[in-house]
């Protein structure tokens, strides 16, 4: 595999992040939906739909209890790497960093012909001529708002407002246009809003959002606000908690944030930190122009019959303060998952190894908690502070190298080159937070380098990198979850990668192999990640657009091993045999 394949399958790739990733197009509200916590509690009776939901599939339901609230059960026993849910989203909206490279209608990337602009608002982008028709219904109102917008923008950087904006137009526009009455408008009512609990440190976000709306809809009078249902600043404010509450991060089929949607339907699935199911967008559709973006919610395990469907609404690499910090601010609600409620007595996204050495691990200290013993030699931690002063220190360097991966990418790359090896020396483990997380994002620095001259060093340090990034998601997430799937695929992507300077044979080699043995490594993790990716991506989607992309580079190394046998057999055949002494 030459490194311009692996280039362009990551071509436009902001973040590993299954979730949430920080944009420089603004604040960008990408947090997914959520009604309650998951826990024990009374039977969950079914409710009727009441006419709405139309993609619901009748082997699922819609349910409540009092503790967690509506949500959605399966009524008969699905396999993982089943599709349980597949629906375009009501609305969606890609992030300023992207609006000049996909398409505004079916969230596609460029291709070698380009993409169509609007020769109005010069903002957004198509496909083709049927994307942008398809468009049209909504873009006529956002266009001459994108206009409005960039002329009073007091500078370049702000003239195109933010997705959480632009998506929230494409709602309002779109409910005004098919009425308040309408299924489609009383879909999106029905989502939650908690306009009635903002809470403190969420006020300031919600009041600059509902500025932002009115400015970007060109409301200047109450008679205008009434044109879009709202008979007072409360509905603005419902809407715009509707929205918060309820968004979804839009991504890449190989999980790369692009923007945000909406889908009341998907928004009625609850939370759990180890979910059954997953939301990914595989790009499987026979019709890309009409029928993408489009939504799939696979299931990443065996669900019985009465079991409820979950998803996770954070980034489960995080350890389990965070999550629940993201959740409270996002979701203002405290997750009761089992993950939560009956945490393991070690999380390996909070552990360090063993001071003596002994292969076991020990909790992360804390400031409250700063005596820690290895749970299989009971050794003490001694030195703590340097522990959470590296803890510290990494954390604050992963969000500084996360916010500068775009605009600096060599100073970020810089800041994860010098933090890793601090946190390593800490003896933090590679699953643990934020060792984790800089090195995911190290291997997307290295990886881009690659495209200014893939040398050899280079090439073995991405591999090295992301070596180490697959290990310590799959030692934390399950067999089948779609970060694990793709953590595999860009393994095996890059040891594929035509080596620009071969190990001389005969020669003692470190990891990575070189060669034949590295193809055949990569041929091997290439399989692993092949069958993960049916499970993550759904089978009947042959894992996606990753899927059949990893299973093409399969079948290339199959072909190039079978080549370099039959090359070994022909050259052994060659050489003369010994003739016999008389």
């Amino acid at each position: 595999m030459s490194f311009s394949n692996l280039k362009n399958a990551r071509q436009s790739k902001q973040s590993k992040s299954y979730v949430n990733t920080p944009s420089t197009s603004g604040a960008s509200v990408t947090s997914t939906a959520a009604t309650a916590p998951v826990s024990e509690g009374s039977k969950p009776e079914e409710i009727s739909a009441s006419g709405l939901y139309a993609s619901l599939p009748l082997h699922i339901a819609i349910r409540a209890t009092e503790e967690t609230g509506r949500g959605l059960y399966a009524k008969q026993a699905l396999k993982a790497g089943s599709v349980l849910i597949s629906t375009k989203p009501h609305a969606s909206a890609l992030s300023t960093l992207y609006l000049e490279s996909h398409c505004s209608s079916c969230a596609a990337p460029g291709t070698a012909t380009g993409l169509k602009r609007c020769t109005r608002c010069r903002t957004v982008l198509y496909c083709n001529a049927t994307c942008q028709n398809l468009d049209w219904s909504i873009h006529k109102h956002e266009c001459q708002a994108l206009q409005k917008w960039a002329a009073a923008a007091p500078s370049p950087e702000v003239a195109v407002p933010n997705d959480a904006v632009r998506c929230l137009g494409r709602i309002c526009w779109r409910k005004r246009a098919k009425g308040s009455d309408s299924i489609w408008a009383r879909e999106i009512n029905a989502m939650q809003s908690h306009r009635a609990s903002i809470p403190a440190s969420a006020q300031q976000k919600y009041t600059h959002l509902a500025h932002s709306l009115v400015r970007y809809l060109g409301l200047s009078s109450p008679e205008e606000i009434a044109e879009f249902g709202f008979a007072s600043p409360g509905d603005l404010v419902d809407i715009i908690s509707r929205f918060i509450t309820n968004s979804f991060t839009l991504t890449s089929p190989s999980l790369t944030p692009l923007g945000v949607c909406v889908s009341p339907l998907v928004a009625l699935i609850n939370h759990s930190c180890d979910p059954n199911a997953v939301l990914v967008f595989p790009r499987a559709s026979n019709d890309p122009s009409t029928q993408e973006p489009l939504m799939q919610v696979v299931a990443i395990r065996d669900i019985l019959p009465g079991e409820q469907i979950l998803t996770a609404y954070v980034d489960t690499t995080l350890p389990r303060t965070l999550r629940q910090q993201a959740l409270k601010e996002a979701q203002n609600f405290t997750c009761a998952c089992t993950l939560c409620a009956h945490p393991p007595p070690v999380d390996l996204q909070e552990v360090i190894w063993c001071p003596k050495t002994c292969g076991g691990m020990c909790p992360l200290p804390t400031e409250e908690n700063d005596l820690v013993r290895c749970t299989k030699c009971q050794a003490v931690v001694a030195d703590t502070d340097a522990v959470l002063d590296a803890l510290r220190v990494g954390q604050e360097a992963l969000d500084k190298a996360t916010s500068l991966q775009n605009s600096d990418p060599t100073h970020a790359h810089r800041l994860t080159s010098k933090m890793i090896p601090i946190l390593t020396s800490a003896r933090i483990v590679p699953s643990s937070h934020p060792l984790l997380g800089l090195q995911r994002l190290h291997q997307y620095l290295l990886i881009a380098t690659l495209s200014d001259g893939c040398t050899q060093e280079r090439l073995d340090e991405a591999i090295q990198v992301a070596s180490k990034s697959a290990a310590g998601i799959s030692s934390i997430l399950a067999p089948g979850h779609p970060i694990r799937a793709i953590e595999l695929a860009e393994l095996g992507k890059l040891l594929a990668v035509d080596e620009p300077a071969p190990a001389q044979p005969g020669r003692p080699q470190d990891f990575p192999p070189s060669g034949p043995a590295r193809l055949k490594m990569a041929l091997d993790t290439l399989i692993r990640a092949r069958a993960e990716l049916l499970i993550a991506f759904g089978g009947v989607n042959e894992g996606g657009q990753v899927g059949r992309e990893v299973r093409e580079s399969i079948v290339a190394l199959e072909k190039e091993l079978g080549v370099w046998k039959q090359g070994i057999k022909n050259a052994i055949e060659d050489i003369p045999k010994p003739t016999k002494s008389r």
